[in-house]
């Protein structure tokens, strides 16, 4: 049993992580709004701030799960300040509290897919495709990622994961798989989504996966693209011309015509995370 710490546990994915780690781990949650996760103690508080991350000070800490956050659609300036300046407080804080364990939720969106001159450099893309964002939501969740780096240069016995997060749906949300078609904003995001319980279950292995130091940056989307067509043809809709300096011979494989736009091997083989629900069977 650890003593683990979940930041924006008022979420969905934070509210039913607290639950589920609960059972066999002592939880304190830190989150703006109230709390009430039965076996959990909540504190209302911003993990922003120096005074508010003082209330933790009682409470014995082994693991960090951060998942508080300023989503897509925020300003340039909040993104800054809540996802990079404020993981680095609540970072910090741990650090000098003796925690060596820390997972983090970052964004399948750091490559900048917001945008509509957004291209992949690969697909499927791997868990280190470089941020090209121009919206400022992914270049924050990037320079995060960076942030651990930075901190693991100073101890080298840390254990960091981050965790690069589909876009997440309700249990109860039948998706509706991609056609072809033009080009939106956030156009892969429709592509690579995943089930509320897979997210619970891929923060839960993370956090109680065995210490290997260093920073990780992880892959996690459905085990399928949610698509109603084979990849290439989507991504030919969309891109037209420059889809054809692009390598997507993966996708034209029998069997492989769906899978996924971002690589997820990695989180398998590190900490053993496969996708449970497939978004794709029970979209069509």
């Amino acid at each position: 049993m650890s003593n683990v710490l979940i930041t924006g546990a008022s979420g969905f994915i934070g509210h039913n992580l607290a639950g589920d780690m609960s059972a066999d781990h002592t939880v304190v949650c830190l989150s703006r709004a109230p709390t009430e996760v039965a076996g959990v103690h909540a504190i209302e508080g911003d993990f922003t701030e120096p005074d508010d991350l003082c209330s933790l000070d009682g409470h014995p800490l082994d693991v960090i799960i951060h998942l508080g956050a300023v989503t897509g659609g925020c300003t340039e300036e909040s993104g800054l300040r809540v996802n990079v300046s404020g993981a680095h407080h609540l970072l910090r804080y741990g650090i000098d509290r003796g925690v060596k364990k820390f997972v983090l939720a970052s964004s399948i969106a750091v490559v900048g897919f917001q945008s509509l001159r957004f291209r992949p450099l690969k697909l499927p893309m791997p868990d280190d495709h470089p941020c090209l964002d121009r919206d400022g939501y992914g270049l924050s969740k990037y320079l995060m990622e960076e942030v651990t780096r930075y901190l693991i240069r100073q101890n080298d016995d840390l254990d960091i994961i981050n965790i690069r997060l589909a876009s997440i749906m309700p249990e109860e949300s039948k998706p509706t798989p991609c056609q072809v078609g033009p080009l939106t904003e956030w156009a892969i995001g429709s592509l690579a989504k995943m089930y509320q319980s897979d997210a619970v279950r891929c923060f839960r292995m993370a956090a109680e996966a065995p210490h290997k130091s260093g920073v990780r940056i992880l892959n996690a989307v459905g085990g399928q693209a949610c698509a109603a067509a084979p990849v290439p043809d989507i991504i030919r809709g969309w891109y037209g011309a420059d889809a054809d300096r692009m390598d997507l011979s993966h996708y034209e494989r029998p069997g492989h015509e769906r899978d996924p736009v971002y690589d997820i091997r990695l989180i398998a083989r590190e900490i053993g995370f496969v996708p449970q629900r497939s978004v794709l069977e029970e979209g069509a």
